[in-house]
């Protein structure tokens, strides 16, 4: 049996690792630098500000530029997409006494909510398990909040520079010392062209990583300085549709089961949601975990089959769909997460590191919350008479962190999405134990696996996935269009991938892959990167993913 992990892609992590290049009086010198304009980079910025403002030596010290967010979409938002119901304790947090909830770009509080066990003709409610209630919590659209966030960033004195891709983390003496931006203007075979541009080394006192999901210098960081926890991640991929309806939805909805196979043999993990976006807007996504064997599995494809089951169907008659996208999610949990969230000048936070809470399917208000504390360990590091570089001088954070209610969630959660590699129907019984016993019962942690350590299976799944009629059902390329994808064809590709490979890996790539961006052909796979989304999905899989050139992928706007 092939395992994807046996075909390992042509890279190296110490492409991702370098000194800094550019002559001294060439360099971009910043106080603090943070990589993602998603909710916990963007949140690390705003508490920044306002902890600066109280202290003006502090900013005077950084410089011209404080602090500065590196935005690889087309403008903040751009690539943030999740389901998304929002906690909204972190926010209220980071806002006390500035900002009142209702200002958020939020929807109404959830008040109704439905799960339901689905089977391909019937729809059976089951009681909510505690982990999944959402009364009180506020849907939103992600790639509208970070808009919006981002503007509080800016207000706070944060300087945001979209289009810029974050290549390589700047370490010197085992140090962090920033980040070199990429190159833009770059052909199909790496050539210069007419409009080329080149990168710069950013050098700043602390870089904060919150780069979100397959975050690449996250990843680059926790192997340089063997950060590994004691498990490997693993993630799933969420497949999401925007639609404007004729009926408004006044409920949030769940729905585990059909079309997903609940035998061992599988290891399909996985529901959908279905949420309210005020009056004339619903967001509906599936969302499967990336250790699935089967070659012929397509979440794409199990999305556009789901909304054929009558319960869905219902919901959607007489209306549009608007938007798509797609997103990797971290599902390791607590015990995937580094054993340390810093190291000399460097900070973590967010999506990156893990800090998501797959039971309860939250994870933007842990986002928000680690990188307000990086925040405020940051600030603690740049007083007088600290040495930010020294080693522990940012171990704060990790305490922090520690004493936060991020840790208490998902340490009491920690052997959930395991247990669900053993079948939905025991997975499910020890999910409910685990429960109960706030995570006590059964005892001891348990062990992930790598999702490319899978050995790949091949079943007739595909034949029951609908034909697209382009009313309720969809195509993969009409799907990317939809995204507002912005990538040039000749730009240099940002996929590693062996391309020589046995047939059921290229068909799981082709399958798996939302953009259809990877072609099956005799002995391998042929791969058209502009179609990409940078959902992540490959660097599950056996390839890797690395930063595309600024201002390229989707345009999400109301994901």
């Amino acid at each position: 049996m092939v395992k994807p992990s046996e075909y390992p892609p042509p890279f190296d992590v110490s492409e991702a690792i370098g000194p800094p290049t550019d002559p001294e009086d060439e360099r971009i010198d910043v106080g603090v630098v943070i990589v993602g304009a998603g909710p916990a980079g963007l949140a690390c910025a705003i508490r920044l500000g306002q902890l600066l403002e109280s202290a003006p030596a502090v900013a005077e010290r950084l410089g011209e530029v404080p602090v500065v967010v590196i935005e690889k979409g087309k403008q903040p938002g751009s690539h943030l997409l999740s389901g998304a119901v929002v906690n909204p304790r972190a926010l209220r947090r980071l806002f006390a006494g500035r900002r009142r909830l209702d200002e958020l770009p939020l929807y109404p509080a959830v008040e109704q909510e439905s799960v339901y066990f689905l089977t391909r003709n019937r729809a059976v409610r089951i009681p909510t398990p505690p982990t999944m209630k959402n009364h009180g919590n506020r849907v939103a659209s992600l790639s509208e909040l970070g808009r919006w966030l981002a503007e509080e960033a800016e207000e706070a004195g944060a300087m945001i520079l979209p289009e810029t891709a974050a290549t390589q983390l700047l370490v010197d003496h085992g140090r962090v010392r920033g980040i070199r931006t990429g190159d833009k203007g770059r052909g199909r075979s790496g050539e210069e062209l007419p409009n080329f541009e080149p990168g710069s080394d950013v050098v700043a006192r602390i870089t904060v990583l919150a780069e979100g999901t397959q975050g690449h210098l996250t990843g680059a960081a926790v192997e340089r300085f063997g950060l590994e926890g004691e498990n490997p991640q693993v993630w799933a991929l969420g497949v999401k549709e925007v639609w404007r309806v004729a009926r408004p939805l006044r409920r949030v909805i769940h729905t585990m089961g059909w079309p997903l196979r609940a035998g061992a043999r599988y290891r399909e993990f996985g529901g959908s949601f279905i949420y309210p976006m005020g009056d004339e807007l619903l967001t509906l996504g599936m969302v499967v975990g990336l250790d699935y064997r089967d070659a012929e599995l397509s979440v794409h494809d199990l999305l556009q089959e789901l909304k054929t089951h009558r319960l869905v169907r219902k919901l959607l008659e007489g209306g549009e769909r608007i938007a798509w996208g797609a997103k990797t999610i971290p599902e390791g949990g607590f015990l995937s997460l580094p054993k340390r969230l810093h190291a000399p000048g460097l900070l973590l936070a967010g999506d990156g590191p893990g800090f998501v809470n797959v039971p309860a399917l939250k994870g933007i208000h842990y986002a928000i919350e680690t990188g307000a504390l990086a925040a405020e360990a940051a600030f603690a590091a740049l007083q007088r008479g600290e040495a930010v570089g020294r080693r522990g001088a940012l171990e704060s954070y990790d305490e922090a962190v520690k004493q936060s209610f991020v840790w208490r969630d998902l340490e009491q959660v920690r052997n959930m999405r395991q247990a669900f590699g053993r079948g939905f129907w025991l997975g499910g019984a020890l999910a409910g134990a685990m429960t109960a016993s706030r995570g006590k019962f059964p005892p001891g942690d348990a062990r992930t696996e790598p999702d490319a350590d899978q050995e790949l299976i091949r079943t007739d799944r595909a034949r029951s996935y609908p034909t697209p009629d382009g009313n309720l059902t969809f195509d993969k390329l009409s799907s990317v269009f939809l995204s507002g994808n912005k990538s040039r064809d000749d730009a240099p590709s940002h996929i590693r991938v062996q391309t020589e490979v046995p047939p059921e890996l290229g068909e799981l790539w082709a399958r798996m892959c939302p953009a259809q961006v990877y072609e099956p052909r005799d002995g391998g796979v042929e791969v058209t990167p502009s179609n990409c989304v940078q959902c992540g999905a490959i660097t599950a899989k056996g390839g890797r993913l690395t930063p595309a050139e600024g201002g390229s992928g989707p345009e999400y706007t109301v994901t």
